[in-house]
């Protein structure tokens, strides 16, 4: 069982390579993790452009609870994208929050087979006016620092190009 976090900022690539990276798989389970906004026509686009890419013998499962997920499916995984877990909880108070986030973990430490997951990497910009938009990048942080840390593999994708952290991590 090995973890392979693929992170970048919107329009990096980060998707683009864990796919590429996932059709080593004969057989995957494509997590879009997101509830459906059939009304935002932006979204749908944005679906339309990644259904397109997938393999025809990928299985798609498309879902807004991860763990949910974890309990139904089996075998090599991609998740695309953790930040759908984050915002499915970002109504959570900070301790059902750190319970999920545990919960989480736990799932992924103890998942059976290859797991490839994408995140949001935010917050390098300008601090958010709003008080949603500054949980979801601490939670986001949060989520991402912990799969890192169970990750056998750790990549950042900036500009469509891919470089591994694990190369260059130094301790701090």
């Amino acid at each position: 069982m090995a973890i392979t976090l693929i992170t970048g900022a919107i329009k990096s690539g980060k998707s683009e390579f864990a796919e590429k990276i996932a059709t080593v798989y004969k057989k995957l389970t494509y997590i879009a993790l997101s509830d459906s906004r059939p009304d935002d026509l932006v979204w749908q686009e944005k679906i339309k452009i990644h259904k397109s890419r997938r393999p025809s013998n990928w299985d798609v499962f498309e879902n807004d609870d991860l763990l949910y997920v974890f309990k139904n499916v089996s075998g090599p995984l991609l998740i695309d994208s953790i930040g759908g877990f984050v915002v499915k909880n970002i109504n959570e108070d900070d301790n059902e929050w750190k319970r999920n986030l545990l919960l989480l973990n736990k799932c992924l430490i103890e998942y059976k087979s290859d797991i490839i997951i994408v995140g949001e990497q935010v917050g390098w910009g300008l601090v958010s006016e709003y008080k949603i938009g500054n949980i979801f990048t601490e939670r986001i942080g949060e989520v991402l620092k912990d799969i890192t840390l169970i990750s056998s593999n750790n990549w950042l994708t900036i500009n469509g190009k891919a470089i591994k952290l694990d190369d260059i991590y130094c301790d701090i």
